[in-house]
């Protein structure tokens, strides 16, 4: 059993953000953490902010921690070794689930005198590692060296085995452009020449910090872009009252803007994320807020101070922009103290802001180190792929791959955002297919930055260009004319260019249906040579393994040999993503349990895939709790290497694999990355309409990804 215990050289350092961090980190490792907060330094009674939040992180399950009230009552009666007792059972508690435990250490405070000292206690009464977690200031390392340094003698000082590393968080004087990265996605942003640099001028005057016995672990920027409130964590802070709460919890506060002069000097402060303040009595302000929202600009929000809310009639005129979502407030203060109070507003994540604590944990994980993880994981675990190693192997690979993506819808909003994020991260090299202006307009109102080699190609200035080639893929089937009207299609058109080799694949889907995406790709580029068929599987990110799911979205009742072929086409998919496959052939019978045309189907299938592929382990047919649930698998197939253990489900028809896709996703609120689809000669990945910015993320990485796998 590993014990990692944090412990913060002060208030401030951002110690919830680095155990979130360092969790994630490890699951991307393949390692399941546990956490612990055995102290709790809150005094009000509401569940722990910190543990709450990693439930949602991990969507695994913890303890609550010791109360404030409990633990000063002990310290006070001398009873600090009945206390430590009760932390070392709440730390049994989590260890019985895990092989590693990540521990958040008590922050110092002036209230709080005895933090410092019951962190020192902590650390051997759980035989821990220690962690220093700091927040430093690039040029002004000896400063950020003491503060280190002063934690560091409660713990045995430099020469102690138990201290492990240095976590610099919310780190100043760091190139700009460090922390205004897209925090969507796990890649490894490590500052190695930084904290190269900061340990030289750190071990002038303190030798040992940085060097390999307390190496600096990761140095995460700060962030701007991570530390931006919702407008609904704004309301409290100001005294305000709410006009319209629209969309305030979802609605982030990118920068604020005080309007008193003359409207027309103002108008260049109405943009995305922004929150405008103003007096009450501008009516002028209130109906350019409104009008903005109207032109599709997503201000954070508009607060109105002093006086009285605006009448009725006047807000009649805004109906456009309230039910748009226009998040508006109204505070008694004067717009001074409406702005002052605001910048004094808490960097601490709230514990309902599940997406801020994602990004900031995804982007805390980016920043440490994984050669000292695996040191520290000493070899001791068995990797698995978790939900969080997948989507960073998917990055990783997406990268490596350097493949140029074709986005047919290449004007809608969220392939927009997406496509910026793949391109300035280097997951794909992407293709819009719009006019430019059309993209231009979009990126201008939700505020996305364009990179500057990021390609949009206007379908009307190369569609002439692909009508011959068309009607030669297509010989005896369509004319000029026709293949020309198909054209107009930028699905189609997009297909063309990469039947033509000109782009490497292409995702498509967020305003088109499955077949609309799929057909031309059926027609041009047509199955692969080893394959009869095209299917397709979902990745289900359960919370602690990937299964594969196939097939939902394609055939809708596939015979014996077809559904073989699906099982193989998943089980190369599953491998292809570094899953090793453990095939269940499902079925509403498990052996011989049942009869009729179904099981007999799904039993035949099974012979099939066999005999075709001896390599891989496959079973069938099994029911979906004998496949998935251990202790079912030994009840009702004893003798199967499969049963319980099953990893890719291959379902008899499109009804079942769609139904229980859907019904898992939902249900179990799970992730779900697909569909993905195989068997063809060149990757086309279809989209949910519902897809998410992540969501066509992930995909693009898909399709990079299997357009280098057909390479090989």
């Amino acid at each position: 059993m590993k014990t990692i215990l944090l412990v913060p050289t002060g208030e401030g350092v951002g110690l919830t953000s680095a155990c979130l961090g360092l969790v994630y980190a490890l699951e991307c490792q393949g390692v399941k953490s546990g956490f612990l907060k055995p102290f709790s330094q809150e005094l009000s009674t509401e569940p722990d902010r910190t543990t709450a939040l990693y439930r949602h992180i991990s969507n695994s399950e913890t303890v609550e921690p010791i109360s404030f009230v409990k633990i000063t009552q002990q310290l006070n009666a001398n009873e600090t070794d009945e206390l430590l007792e009760e932390a070392v059972s709440l730390h049994r508690r989590v260890a019985k689930l895990h092989d590693i435990i990540i521990v958040e250490g008590l922050v110092p405070t002036t209230r709080d005198s005895f933090a410092s000292d019951l962190n020192a206690s902590l650390a051997q009464a759980l035989d821990a590692k220690v962690i220093f977690v700091s927040n430093a200031d690039i040029h002004k390392p000896e400063q950020t060296a003491e503060k280190i340094e002063t934690q560091l003698r409660n713990f045995g000082g430099a020469s102690s085995s138990r201290n492990a590393g240095v976590l610099l968080m919310r780190t100043r004087g760091l190139p700009a452009d460090s922390a205004q990265i897209p925090v969507t996605i796990d890649t490894d942003l490590r500052l190695v020449n930084d904290i190269e640099k900061f340990s030289t001028e750190i071990q002038k005057s303190h030798p040992y910090i940085g060097s390999a016995k307390l190496p600096i672990i990761g140095m995460v920027p700060f962030s701007d872009i991570l530390s931006v409130p919702r407008v609904s964590d704004l309301a409290k802070q100001i005294q305000a009252t709410w006009i319209n709460e629209g969309k305030a919890a979802t609605r982030r506060v990118l920068h604020s803007s005080l309007i008193a002069s003359n409207i027309e000097h103002e108008l260049d402060k109405f943009i995305a994320g922004e929150l405008i303040i103003s007096a009450s009595d501008r009516i002028d302000v209130l109906l350019a807020s409104s009008l903005a929202t109207s032109n599709g600009i997503p201000l954070a929000g508009l607060v109105l101070t002093e006086h009285y809310e605006p009448n009725a009639l006047v807000l009649e005129f805004c109906q456009a922009a309230i039910k748009n979502g226009l998040p508006i407030l109204h505070t008694p203060l004067s717009t001074f103290e409406t702005a002052q109070k605001l910048s004094n507003l808490s960097n601490e994540i709230p514990v309902d802001d599940i997406q801020r604590a994602d990004q900031v944990t995804r982007f805390v994980s980016s920043h440490i180190d994984p050669v000292w993880l695996t040191q520290m994981l000493n070899g001791d675990y068995k990797p698995r792929l978790s939900p969080s190693a997948f989507r960073h192997e998917l990055v990783q690979k997406s990268i490596a791959a350097k493949k140029r993506i074709v986005l047919p819808e290449g004007d809608e909003p969220r392939t927009v955002q997406a496509a910026a994020i793949c391109q300035s991260r280097g997951i794909a090299q992407c293709v819009l297919l719009a006019k430019p202006e059309a993209v231009i307009e979009v990126a201008k109102a939700r505020n996305i930055e364009l990179p500057f080699d990021l390609e949009i190609i206007d379908p009307d200035l190369i569609r002439e260009n692909y009508v011959t080639q068309m009607v030669e893929l297509r010989k005896g089937k369509l004319n000029e004319l026709q293949a020309r009207e198909q054209l107009q299609d930028t699905v189609v058109l997009g297909t063309m260019m990469l039947a033509l080799d000109q782009v490497d694949g292409l995702v498509s889907g967020a305003i088109h249906t499955t077949a609309n995406t799929v057909r031309p790709a059926f027609q041009l580029i047509k199955t692969a040579p080893d394959y009869s068929l095209v299917s397709s599987i979902f990745f289900m990110l359960l919370p602690d393994e990937v299964y594969v799911y196939g097939d939902c979205a394609i055939n809708p009742d596939p015979d014996a040999e077809q559904l073989a072929e699906i099982a193989i086409q998943s089980a190369d998919s599953a491998k292809a993503f570094g899953i090793d496959p453990r095939i269940a052939m499902i079925s509403y019978s498990t052996g011989t349990s049942g009869a009729g045309a179904e099981v007999e189907k799904v039993a035949k299938a099974t012979e099939i895939a066999k005999q075709r592929r001896p390599d891989l382990l496959i079973d069938g047919p099994l029911q979906y709790d004998a496949a998935s649930v251990e202790s079912v698998g030994r009840s009702k197939a004893p003798d199967s290497k499969v049963a319980g253990r099953a990893n890719v489900f291959i379902f008899p028809d499109l009804n079942t694999g769609n139904t229980t896709y859907k019904a898992v996703q939902r249900s179990a609120n799970v992730v779900s990355v697909g569909p993905m689809l195989q068997g063809l000669n060149k990757p086309v990945n279809d989209l949910s309409r519902g897809a998410l910015v992540d969501d066509i993320v992930f995909t693009i990485a898909l399709t990079a990804i299997q357009s280098a796998q057909q390479e090989v």
